[in-house]
């Protein structure tokens, strides 16, 4: 084997590594949001970054939501009151909840990338689901028009 050929990859691989960030997104039961909120709830990131969505407060996770990830991208879903890390590798907009508080719209949004092709089924999906809301109906609509 060349040992060019085997370095040029190494490098640039590494490159991609030393540029990645870490967001943290607090998982809260109150914040300047109003009630159980991810904070902050929309987030914008490129590909490669990772979210650690950090146990704030008790009893709450982090799970993707079906219908709101981008083809490909991989689903999380977290165990609760312990942090999770996300790394996102996949450009487009994810749709995210904690699953005991969904119905009160303990939701978010992160936008990877500029690649927003999902972006319909992304705002179908939620429609569908912020019917199953008891509060805070018009979150996912605040937060999708923030992107």
């Amino acid at each position: 084997m060349n040992i060019k050929n085997f370095l040029i990859p190494l490098i640039l691989s590494f490159n991609l590594f030393t540029y990645a960030e870490n967001y943290e997104v607090k998982m809260l039961n109150q914040g300047s949001e109003g009630y159980m909120v991810f904070e902050p709830s929309v987030l914008k990131i490129n590909k490669g970054d990772s979210v650690t969505f950090v146990a704030t407060d008790a009893a709450h996770n982090s799970a993707s939501i079906e219908g709101m990830i981008p083809p490909g991208a991989s689903t999380w879903n977290g165990n609760l009151s312990q942090d999770i890390t996300v790394t996102f590798d996949v450009e487009g907009l994810y749709g995210y909840q904690c699953t005991p508080h969904a119905m009160m719209a303990m939701v978010g949004v992160i936008e990877v990338g500029k690649n927003k092709s999902n972006l319909e089924s992304v705002k179908a999906t939620a429609q569908k689901i912020k019917a199953t809301f008891v509060m805070n109906k018009d979150r996912f609509d605040s937060y999708l028009s923030q992107l």
